[in-house]
């Protein structure tokens, strides 16, 4: 298994609970047994890190003016179910039945997600902010219930923690596989390419020139980035492409790397006086004393993994159901061009559940060293620009309108600045980015069949968020894990 992150964990650890063989899992980066990983605010350190976050960058995105985007991505056993904020959605029912794949319809994938959550034991969020908590009110027939892609809801968001801490698929699956035998874990592994013997993948050679051969077969989970930059320098992928740059060709296969996605949103920021988290004089012992009440407890700020809650909302009078997701942060986020600004306040963002647009990975060279050509496509769809400005007025609104009691602030970016329709259009093209939720690049009916496996190679498979046709209504660490469970139940049933 190359890459130990949501889904490479959950298919390592599945297959060794069928008893399918001795399972070795590569993972390029170190171990996740550090402070920040558990502790669920140690993200806002971990992204950006040099040893534990891969630090992609997009290509300039031409639907935002030529702007490169920062796409965060794990590198440790978790990967970046190591740096996120643990929400946990599986999406929309609609959602996989419109994969339109056999064996990924909504029951079936369902009977995945329960078999998932019953290790990952997803709950919402205990000790969220007084902001977060009234977020339930913000739709007159919401519950306190987590909100859902479903149904116009809000509210505190589910999580995979346990008792203040990071709870990931290398804590539920990864660890108990090793702990009984059946799966070996190599860090610091990182992958060149991949070797084939008639029309077989055998070898993993990696970037060291360690050679590793397969026994059964080889399944890449290094995610929408990694598994497609794997295959192409393996020689998998568009002929015209590889010979360009000097990489013998195994497969000419055209969609490798196209179909790339994510989930494009925009962000309205709030402060004033005893509202949310922030560097203030009055909440100066409260930070001091954050760590302590950690250790001792489990609980404090420190405990939030900073996306405590949010909503989902139709972004016009024109869509009948939920077609934005919004992501509430009850923290002062900096936008004076610093990372931190002084002052109490929270932050809320609008993003697309389904976007259209589409972009691609493209090698930049053969070596494993070179970051490739990201191009997440963002806004190059109009319409799906239209939505993202009818979404940012709609969740204005929103927050205007909220009942967050004492703790209510004013709008102080971009404020008064954005106001016209054409200054709202513009503001989102110039300050959209990405919930960091890349998929598509490997996508099932594609370059992989339903069962997962490669077209035109055989015993090799991929287990990760880059066979998504298209991605899910919201957060896609859930579902990156269903995906890993449902690749171990077709490689089983095959073995059968």
């Amino acid at each position: 298994v190359v890459g130990a992150g949501s889904a490479g964990c959950v298919v390592a650890g599945e297959l060794a609970r069928r008893g399918m063989g001795q399972v070795l899992v590569l993972e390029a980066g170190p171990s996740d047994r550090h402070p920040l990983v558990k502790m669920p605010f140690g993200l806002v350190w971990l992204m950006g890190s040099k040893k534990r976050d891969w630090k992609f960058r997009s290509t300039p995105q031409t639907g935002l003016g030529g702007r490169v985007i920062k796409i965060p991505r794990g590198r440790m056993l978790g990967g970046s179910g190591s740096i996120n904020s643990m929400v946990w959605f599986r999406g929309c029912a609609s959602d996989f039945e419109a994969w339109q794949q056999k064996g990924w319809s909504w029951p079936e994938v369902e009977t995945a997600f329960e078999a998932v959550e019953a290790e990952l034991t997803p709950t919402q969020m205990q000790g969220a902010h007084p902001l977060t908590q009234r977020l339930s009110g913000l739709f007159g027939s919401n519950s306190n219930d987590a909100p859902t892609p479903e149904y116009q809801s809000a509210g505190v968001f589910q999580y995979n923690m346990r008792h203040g801490r990071r709870w990931s698929a290398a804590d539920a699956y990864l660890r108990p596989a090793i702990a009984s035998g059946k799966v070996d874990v190599l860090t610091g592994a990182n992958v060149d390419k991949l070797g084939f013997k008639n029309g077989k993948a055998k070898t993993v050679y990696l970037v060291d020139g360690t050679r590793l051969t397969a026994r059964k077969g080889i399944i890449l989970s290094a995610g929408a980035i990694g598994s497609p930059s794997i295959l192409l320098r393996s020689g998998v992928g568009p002929a015209a492409d590889l010979n360009a740059l000097g990489i013998p060709v195994e497969l000419d296969a055209p969609a490798v790397g196209q179909n790339l996605h994510d989930h494009p949103g925009v962000g309205l920021h709030f402060s004033g006086p005893k509202s949310g988290y922030g560097i203030t004089f009055d909440q100066a012992l409260s930070w001091a004393l954050a760590p302590f009440r950690y250790a001792l407890k489990r609980s404090g700020r420190l405990a939030s993994p900073t996306v405590e809650g949010g909503a989902f909302f139709a972004s016009s009078d024109k869509v009948d159901t939920p077609d934005v997701q919004s992501h509430f942060i009850p923290f002062n986020l900096g936008w004076k061009g610093s990372r931190y600004t002084l002052g109490s306040g929270y932050f809320a963002d609008v993003c697309l559940c389904r976007p259209k647009s589409r972009g691609a990975l493209r090698l930049t060279s053969a070596d494993p060293n070179a970051m490739p050509d990201i191009d997440l496509g963002l806004l190059t769809n109009t319409a799906d620009l239209d939505s993202l400005v009818d979404g940012f007025k709609k969740l204005r609104q929103i927050m205007s309108e909220a009942d967050f009691g004492p703790y209510k602030a004013p709008e102080v970016y971009p404020a008064s600045e954005v106001t016209t329709e054409e200054d709202v259009r513009q503001f989102v093209k110039t300050h959209c980015a990405t919930a960091y939720h890349p998929v598509g690049t490997l996508r099932m009916g594609g370059p992989v069949t339903h069962d997962l496996k490669v077209n035109g190679v055989a015993n090799l498979w991929v287990a990760d968020a880059s066979v998504m046709p298209s991605i899910t209504s919201a957060n896609t660490n859930a579902p990156s894990m269903m995906i890993g469970w449902k690749a171990a139940d077709f490689i089983a049933q095959e073995a059968a």
